[in-house]
C-alpha cells in the first residue's frame, strides 16, 4: 500500500526525498520505497520521519482500513 500521506507531508514541507533521507539517516531509495509501499520501515525510522515532517505516527502510518467495518 502506497504511503501517500507521507509523500504529501514531505511535499508540504518542501523537502525532496533526498533531503528527508538525509534528515533521518537513510538513503533516498529507502524513502522512495516507503512512499511506494515496497518497504516497511522500523518503528524508529517511522518516528524519525514523523519528527522530520512534524507529524504523528497516526498522521503518517496508521492504516484505518484495517479497523473499518
Amino acid at each position: 500500500m502506497k504511503n501517500i500521506r507521507m509523500k504529501v507531508a514531505r511535499v508540504e514541507r518542501d523537502l525532496s526525498q533526498e533531503q528527508l533521507a538525509e534528515a533521518v539517516g537513510v538513503t533516498r531509495q529507502t524513502i522512495g520505497m516507503i512512499e511506494a509501499g515496497k518497504f516497511n520501515p522500523s518503528l524508529q525510522l517511522c518516528i524519525n520521519i514523523c519528527r522530520a515532517l512534524g507529524k504523528t505516527l497516526d498522521d503518517l502510518f496508521w492504516e484505518e482500513a484495517f479497523f473499518e467495518e
